[in-house]
């Protein structure tokens, strides 16, 4: 992957995503809880997704942004499809490619075209769902991406962590509310935070069950609640002990301390036939 110097004239979008690419690709310690959580996290995808299928399976990555699971994937020798809103993004993507299968549909993921598009072997959603009002209806869409055998991978914020005020979506008496907000991007856009019995519940009724389901990232590697000074001189390989650590504790206690969830899901056996 090509690291690209800032251009002032690109448009504002695509600058916020060169700043989150210094963060997360090429070290600026200037948000190291950011960085070290936003590692782990594509790590966590990376696996499952290898974990799914194996090269040269086909991948979309959805509202995939800067590209970097994109790029990152076709470099592994996967087949990848870049999506996002921002047809903008696709330019910056293609300036940071190196090597790989990959193409680009920009657009919303409720309009995109099985016809056009195809299916998939893997469909990768990392922080997507925590921004869509009818993640029910999100689920159902990427159910209908599926190739046979396929799975989907997401992360998303855990709904349970203790620093969490948003609604859960089990207790919303009517989500449309929230349509004219969704898609909108980084923690200000967040609508509901989803708990583990409601991603449960919600990919059952998507036709969907769960593979696997992980909580990961504890509030001293993610940053909060004031650690960022600690992060500042303690050393990576002491922040790593730490985070698996808290991976290890009863599911009881990672609800509450950990922040992030990572899921694969397949089409229910059941419903196969």
């Amino acid at each position: 992957m090509i690291r690209v110097p800032l251009n002032p004239t690109w448009p504002q979008s695509v600058k916020e995503s060169h700043h989150y690419d210094e963060l997360e690709l090429w070290g600026d310690r200037s948000s190291l809880g950011y960085a070290y959580a936003y590692r782990n996290r594509a790590q966590t995808a990376i696996d499952l997704v290898k974990q799914a299928a194996a090269p040269p399976a086909r991948v979309l990555d959805l509202a995939a942004a800067q590209g970097n699971f994109t790029l990152k994937l076709a470099e592994m020798g996967y087949r990848v499809l870049w999506n996002d809103l921002r047809v903008e993004l696709a330019d910056y993507v293609r300036q940071k490619y190196e090597f790989g299968q990959v193409e680009y549909y920009a657009g919303n993921v409720f309009d995109l075209p099985t016809e056009k598009i195809g299916l998939f072997d893997v469909i990768l959603a990392t922080e997507i769902i925590e921004h869509v009002a009818h993640p029910d209806d999100f689920l159902k869409k990427l159910a209908s991406l599926l190739a046979k055998d396929g799975t989907i991978v997401l992360t998303t914020p855990n709904g349970g962590y203790f620093r969490n005020k948003l609604p859960r979506f089990s207790d919303c008496p009517d989500p449309s509310v929230y349509e004219s907000v969704q898609f909108r991007p980084n923690a200000d856009g967040h609508i509901f935070l989803l708990h583990m019995d409601e991603m449960i519940a919600l990919a059952g009724k998507a036709g969907l069950e769960v593979q696997r389901l992980s909580l990961f990232t504890n509030p001293l590697t993610s940053g909060h609640v004031k650690t960022e000074p600690i992060l500042r001189v303690l050393p990576r390989s002491l922040v790593n002990v730490l985070e698996k650590a808290t991976e290890s504790l009863p599911m009881a206690m990672q609800r509450v301390v950990n922040v992030h969830m990572a899921v694969s899901l397949k089409r229910r056996t059941d419903l196969a036939a």
